[in-house]
């Protein structure tokens, strides 16, 4: 079973070193001549199209970290192309920036790392606080319209590293747009991986994970956006500080009470390297900033494996917000993390609800371009 430190050093390796996905890593050299470090999308020599910038850590772009290419890249509509390589770099990318697009070159989303190591409790440089959950973020998107492909998402901050630190949320991605839209993703972190989020407690931000992979152990999916996870993998991991359980939990949505449309999680698959039963499948978040907020995630047609506590999937965050008076719903789930023993603790969906839990009920007349 790998430790954390071992996690860590295979996300910085690359593909090259394997990973969770167990994906075939593409071959460096094709031929017997070196690939071209930006595959089938051109190069600052040969354009895809005027708005187009390529990112290489190396120097053979335009730039060579994202942050200096979102800067750059004003106005509507931009790609950005990035090269194979580690980008141990923040980045924050402005709502202004409607319609951007980020291309892992690479065939395999391993080969694209955006990493970095803040936590909620790390300190700021400049000696005002520390970052708190959203500024721990290695990557933040505010534009609407975004989407991404074959990118891999971190946050490799270990709590084995920072024994005295508290505030231990971890986020690898956190996005905010409406019309977001990630396909073929990686999101590796440990608590607070994903935060799909919305702008602010009156917005709907509609976001759409395809094909994607998400990994952690507390919260790791979390937020108010109206997001959609569909032919997705998620694992939970071991937890080495803990001997008990539960090490964590899967989701943690924050839907706001006027939407009514939280997480959707379908055609999926939930694996896990912990012990049979040490994970619970979700806990409504209740944040001090919308006490009024009525967490909403349906499951559905999504295999559960045995790391899911069968009995008691479900538990609160707060005992002022117990889980079942929030929207938390299963249909048609198969596996031995999804087996009714009992049934006040596994809420279903009649078929004819069922009908109304779909990707095109939650993200309505947008059709993210696959």
């Amino acid at each position: 079973m790998p430790s954390h430190l071992s996690r860590r050093n295979v996300l910085l390796a690359g593909a090259a070193a394997g990973s969770a996905l167990a994906l075939s890593a593409a071959p460096a050299h094709a031929h017997g001549r070196p690939r071209r470090p930006f595959g089938r999308y051109g190069s600052p020599s040969a354009r895809l199209t005027s708005t187009t910038l390529y990112v290489h850590p190396r120097g053979a772009g335009d730039f060579t970290n994202l942050q200096a290419a979102v800067d750059a890249a004003t106005g509507t509509g931009r790609t950005l192309v990035i090269a194979p390589g580690v980008y141990r770099e923040t980045v924050s990318v402005p709502a202004d920036r409607t319609g951007m697009t980020w291309i892992g070159a690479s065939e395999d989303p391993r080969d694209v790392v955006v990493v970095f190591d803040n936590a909620a409790g790390t300190p700021k440089p400049d000696g005002s606080g520390t970052y708190g959950t959203s500024g721990s973020a290695t990557t933040t998107l505010r534009p609407d319209g975004f989407t991404a492909r074959r990118i891999t998402f971190a946050n490799d901050w270990l709590r084995a590293d920072h024994p005295g630190v508290s505030g231990t949320q971890a986020v690898a991605v956190k996005v905010m747009g409406d019309r977001s839209a990630f396909f073929d993703c990686r999101f590796l972190g440990h608590q607070d991986t994903l935060y799909a989020d919305s702008a602010s407690l009156d917005t709907v931000a509609r976001q759409y994970f395809a094909r994607c992979y998400a990994e952690g152990d507390v919260d790791f999916v979390f937020g108010r956006a109206t997001a959609v996870f569909e032919d997705c993998d998620f694992r939970t991991l071991i937890r080495p500080d803990l001997t008990s359980a539960p090490f964590g939990f899967v989701f943690a949505p924050s839907t706001a009470v006027a939407n009514p449309r939280g997480f959707l999680v379908t055609r999926s698959r939930i694996s896990s390297e912990a012990p049979d039963g040490f994970y619970k499948l979700a806990r409504p978040w209740v944040p001090s900033s919308d006490p009024t907020a009525r967490p909403m995630l349906t499951v559905r047609d999504t295999h559960l494996g045995p790391g899911i506590d069968a009995v008691a999937p479900y538990t609160n965050m707060a005992s002022g917000h117990p889980w079942q008076d929030q929207r938390f719903a299963e249909y048609r789930n198969t596996g031995p993390g999804a087996v009714v023993t009992v049934p006040a603790n596994r809420p279903q969906l009649t078929p004819a609800q069922a009908a109304a839990h779909t990707r095109q009920a939650w993200l309505g007349d947008w059709r993210p371009q696959a």
